[in-house]
């Protein structure tokens, strides 16, 4: 089944059609930057063009950076509040005239790669961690999901994970590699106390250097880098779309015509 998977983010919104029994993209992503201010009606419009930009027909997967569920926006940490109570799935689907899924951006990363990727086959505990503009999370306990975790928002040292852990605060504060590390380090240690994961896969774009950061973290885990890269976010959001019920574009509002008048009743 084809199915267009929708990744909005904080930076960009990109999309492409899905095979879904195979997650790979049938074309090439097409991306536009997330406008800002990120208000709901400009990123819905953005969202839009970037569907139509493939005149795609057919069912749409959106994973999307915040708590979503049942469509609903539930919180803004990294996008303009007024998206808290929005309905984003039933919103995309009046604006694109299609139905709709929308998911949690990590966790339509991670169910790639629990699909296709580095978590594929995998019996245990799995956490993916995405290092990109903030730190996003996925959990699955034996191929399960479990939703919305939001762990990048856990407080180390005063402060949210993701303001000392993303790879966005490693750009602006130029740390090093052993800095970065260090940080992250501290950060999956953290998760590994709470949730005792058996792999940890780390995606987000700082995972094409896993190389030079990788051999200084000192977890129990199994770490790996995540397989499906850049195309994680698509792949995944359409493969939501195929496991959940997609919200039906609202139907046109019809109109009754005046009713006639009798003069002689």
């Amino acid at each position: 089944m084809n199915v267009f998977g929708l990744d909005v983010g904080g930076s960009g919104i990109k999309g492409a059609p899905v095979d879904t029994t195979t997650g790979k993209l049938l074309t090439e992503r097409f991306r536009i930057p997330t406008p800002q201010p990120a208000s709901p009606e400009a990123m819905i419009a953005t969202a839009a063009e970037v569907v139509a930009h493939f005149a795609w027909q057919g069912p749409i997967g959106c994973g999307f950076p915040a708590v979503v569920k049942a469509g609903v926006v539930h919180t803004a940490a990294n996008i303009d509040p007024s998206w808290i109570g929005r309905d984003l799935a039933g919103d995309l689907s009046t604006a694109l005239g299609q139905p709709v899924v929308a998911i949690n951006d990590a966790d339509a990363a991670g169910m790639a790669e629990i699909r296709w990727g580095a978590g594929r086959g995998v019996d245990g505990v799995v956490l993916m961690v995405t290092l990109g503009t903030g730190i996003g999370t996925a959990l699955f306990v034996k191929g399960q999901l479990v939703p919305n975790t939001e762990l990048g928002h856990t407080e180390i040292r005063g402060k949210e994970a993701e303001k000392r852990a993303a790879d966005r605060v490693r750009e602006q504060k130029n740390l090093s590699w052993k800095e970065y590390a260090e940080r992250v380090d501290e950060y999956l240690d953290t998760m590994e106390r709470l949730l005792w994961p058996d792999v940890i896969i780390i995606g987000g774009g700082v995972s094409k250097d896993a190389d030079k950061f990788f051999p200084r973290l000192t977890v129990r885990a199994t770490i790996v880098p995540a397989q499906m890269l850049n195309n994680a976010g698509i792949a995944g959001a359409a493969l939501a779309a195929v496991a959940e019920p997609a919200v039906p574009p609202e139907p046109p509002v019809a109109t009754m015509p005046p009713a006639a008048t009798n003069p002689g009743a």
